[in-house]
């Protein structure tokens, strides 16, 4: 689907839960003629999409439960219409989980930033009870694999259920120190009966934060960006924390990133080698040269 023509059904749907919360009774032809869809379109809609909402449906007029009347606001609209569309992105195709989204602290569990998702299907129940356990704020005990071997937690407290470039990330902290766990790595979980307070400063650093590397300490990393590629980086962020700092006479930019580990830019040099260099901290544009030269075996542009 194009970004165009996501963006119509967005609107379409939050235009549709507009008049649902209103206490519309809504006609199929009608919303069909009035979005220039055809009525399989707007079918779909009420009944796919929106198979979460609980809807009347009265001669063939569909109508939201008066119980739940003028309970969504403008924001809560625009979440449920972007979450119809992409519903792929949750790991639980449940009318369950998408009802939960009615309530506000289930959407407080949940941290979405891109697009693309991994596969998590049969892991819906444990999802869920790592939610549950964000809400009630109750401290978790699970199994991590790493990469050299299993390690047992304990006493973690749970904060948000992060999804990152479309892998799911467990926010969490480990004693003082804030860390995120891989979801897809995480085994054996336990609720335990041990509470934790609420912490504003965590939930404002993961809303403000564009990387996963929470609990390393925050480095300065600046990058001489060519002109041929300056774009890229002028239209979006393309590495977490970035700021331009200085636009060249070539057309070129220096750009400056905060960062908690240099794999937050490393790969993105890799990729757009030739056009971007690191200035400093020096020495890392060296490692980097020497990696690839190990890697290709003597033959890289540098």
């Amino acid at each position: 689907m194009t970004t165009g023509n996501h963006d119509t059904l967005v609107y379409r749907l939050a235009q549709i839960l507009v008049k649902l919360n209103q206490g519309e009774r809504l006609e199929p032809q009608a919303l069909a003629d009035e979005f220039g869809v055809n009525l399989r379109t707007v079918q779909r809609d009420l009944n796919e999409r929106f198979a979460y909402l609980p809807l009347q449906k009265t001669e063939g007029r569909y109508r939201l439960d008066p119980a739940f009347l003028g309970k969504l606001s403008t924001r809560d609209i625009e979440r449920f219409a972007c979450l119809a569309g992409v519903r792929g992105l949750f790991p639980s195709f449940s009318d369950e989980f998408l009802r939960d989204i009615f309530d506000i602290r289930i959407q407080s569990t949940l941290l979405v930033k891109g697009h693309n998702y991994e596969d998590l299907a049969g892991k819906e129940a444990l999802f869920r009870q790592i939610e549950q356990a964000i809400i009630a704020r109750r401290h978790l005990m699970f199994k991590y694999q790493k990469d050299d071997g299993s390690k047992s937690y304990a006493a973690i407290a749970p904060f948000k259920l992060m999804n990152h470039k479309g892998i799911w990330y467990l926010a969490a902290r480990d004693g003082n120190k804030l860390k995120t766990f891989a979801f897809s790595r995480i085994a054996s979980l336990r609720m335990q009966d041990t509470m934790f307070d609420p912490d504003p400063s965590i939930d404002k650093t993961l809303a403000e934060e564009d990387g996963i590397w929470l609990g390393e300490e925050k480095k300065e990393i600046v990058l001489k960006i060519a002109k041929e590629v300056a774009g890229y980086f002028k239209r979006r962020k393309l590495i977490a924390n970035q700021v331009i700092e200085k636009e060249l006479e070539d057309g070129g930019l220096i750009l400056s990133a905060k960062v908690g580990h240099p794999n937050q830019v490393l790969p993105i040099v890799r990729y757009w080698i030739p056009n971007i260099r690191i200035i400093s901290p020096e020495g890392l544009q060296a490692e980097m040269n020497l990696e690839l030269l190990a890697y290709t075996g003597g033959n890289t542009t540098t």
